[in-house]
């Protein structure tokens, strides 16, 4: 058996029928053409449904608002990057060479897709009771952790703005660089003479750090 396939076999409980839908979730674009963007795609929304029912469960008392704010800090490509990493998806990635000399194999852009695309193949080839189980035992207590629902830094901000008379947050793209399979943007927020900006691997993370940014200046007054 190969490494791959060993690890496939550890990682889900069982060698999988048809090895060649998880290579191709954990092959990049600049390596082939066939890659993990299909799965991806598909696993995304299969995450979401697993994690929706698993919220659901787990907080009977908590209305639709707190539940969407802890789906959505839940299946962001960090938290799912990190999931890989832990898995050892990471020694597994296919890539270009120029993807791999820039350091894509450790992207969390790269490995959030990846681990989306596992859980897409995994779901086509053991159905959605399967993908449950192995959600929940990779998530593990990342679903309890934190007690109260967390709430997003750009839903922070703009309540901090309204509070304090402001108008609301408004967000400019300052700068895109680097290849298209590690983009780098940088993102400024500004309310009124305030700003701050911050720079990511997509731009939603750069707005979400800029407004991390912003709320510290502002509380530490």
């Amino acid at each position: 058996m190969s490494d791959l396939h060993a690890w496939l076999a550890a990682t889900f409980g069982r060698a999988p029928a048809d090895a060649a839908s998880f290579e191709r979730a954990l092959t990049h674009g600049s390596r082939s053409a066939e890659d993990y963007q299909r799965l991806e795609f598909l696993g995304d929304r299969v995450l979401g449904l697993v994690m929706a029912e698993w919220l659901f469960e787990t907080f009977p008392d908590e209305p639709e608002g707190q539940l969407s704010k802890r789906l959505n800090a839940l299946v962001t490509g960090a938290v799912c990057a990190e999931v890989a990493r832990e898995l050892g998806a990471r020694d597994h990635v296919r890539l270009g060479k120029q993807a791999l000399s820039d350091g894509a194999g450790d992207s969390d852009n790269v490995l959030g897709d990846v681990m989306e695309a596992l859980i897409g193949a995994w779901y086509r080839e053991a159905g959605l009771d399967a993908v449950r189980g192995f959600v929940r035992a990779a998530w593990g207590d990342r679903v309890r952790r934190g007690g109260k629902a967390p709430q997003h830094p750009k839903s922070q901000l703009q309540e901090w703005a309204a509070a304090v008379g402001r108008r609301p947050p408004e967000y400019t793209l300052v700068e895109r660089s680097g290849p298209g399979h590690a983009p780098r943007f940088i993102v400024r927020v500004t309310i009124g003479k305030l700003s701050a900006e911050a720079t990511g691997g997509s731009k939603q993370e750069a707005e979400t750090d800029a407004a991390k940014a912003l709320l510290a200046k502002v509380t530490r007054g």
